[in-house]
């Protein structure tokens, strides 16, 4: 399996036009992993060249110094005896013995955390006719699932609240309902502790409906979420609209009826008031 992910990386690196260059200030590659998770940097010549008696060197660049990562010297290295390595990554990192004759130097890093995040070197300084020296971006990121709550409600409406703690990079934080559209919320609260970022938001619901708090964070291609179902005692949307049709229809009923009680009643004026009583009264004269 790992050497199917490595070959994976390697195919893709080639097939996207990338290749490792020397002496380059930008990173030829990125690496993204979630934090607690295992990260394989590549780094290999792309040749047959067996590299096990050769040196290769892994450092992490900073600010200040460089720390050293994991060094192979023709069959020495730091999980050997090899001494030199950096507190940081003692007992965490390794490399693939087998793919060494297929100059393949790459390392896997245990549990990275957010501190392992940055730009890494992989360097042959002994390779002829001249030294090179790989650059690998590793980003890191906490993606901790939401925890939603119904913190109060009435039987119009409730007050939902979503929470993302300790995310890294800050994410994007989301309410939905179940149609997939964003619905309105409140300003959300966002406070930091060291590279961790806490997200607070709030939003009032109106409708019964499935409700998905989202945490978006684009930098690491990455998305979670949470759902809780809200149930409101007062009608459904449905109902509300069956009432509404039913109130104008009976309303219009009604004008209706009057309308009709008024027509009739006027025709029943016309006939007291119309051709027989003009007769009966036409009769009466001659008589006298």
């Amino acid at each position: 399996m790992e050497l199917l992910l490595l070959f994976l990386s390697f195919c893709f690196l080639t097939l996207s036009g990338l290749t490792f260059a020397t002496e380059s200030g930008t990173p030829v590659t990125t690496v993204t992993v979630k934090e607690d998770d295992d990260a394989i940097l590549p780094c290999s010549l792309y040749t047959n060249v067996n590299i096990e008696k050769m040196l290769f060197d892994w450092k992490k660049e900073g600010t200040v110094l460089q720390k050293e990562v994991f060094m192979y010297v023709e069959g020495k290295h730091y999980n050997n005896g090899l001494p030199g390595q950096d507190e940081q990554f003692r007992d965490r990192v390794s490399h693939f013995p087998e793919e060494l004759k297929y100059s393949n130097a790459s390392i896997r890093i245990k549990q990275t955390k957010l501190e392992d995040k940055g730009i890494y070197t992989c360097d042959f300084p002994r390779l002829q006719p001249e030294a090179k020296i790989f650059r690998i971006e590793l980003v890191v990121g906490a993606a901790p699932q939401p925890s939603v709550t119904n913190l109060d409600q009435t039987n119009d409406w409730a007050l939902l609240q979503c929470d993302v703690n300790g995310a890294y990079p800050k994410p994007t934080v989301e309410w939905w309902n179940s149609n997939n559209q964003i619905i309105p919320s409140e300003e959300p609260q966002v406070s930091k502790k060291g590279e961790h970022f806490y997200v607070t938001l709030k939003t009032t619901v109106k409708k019964t409906d499935r409700y998905r708090c989202a945490a978006t964070q684009k930098d690491i291609h990455h998305q979670i979420y949470k759902e809780i179902n809200v149930h409101l005692n007062g009608l459904p949307e449905w109902a509300a609209a069956l009432i509404s049709v039913l109130v104008v229809f009976i309303i219009a009923l009604v004008i209706a009826l009057a309308v009709t009680a008024y027509c009739l009643k006027k025709d029943s004026q016309r006939m007291e008031n119309g051709p027989s009583s003009e007769l009966q009264r036409n009769l009466t004269s001659e008589k006298v």
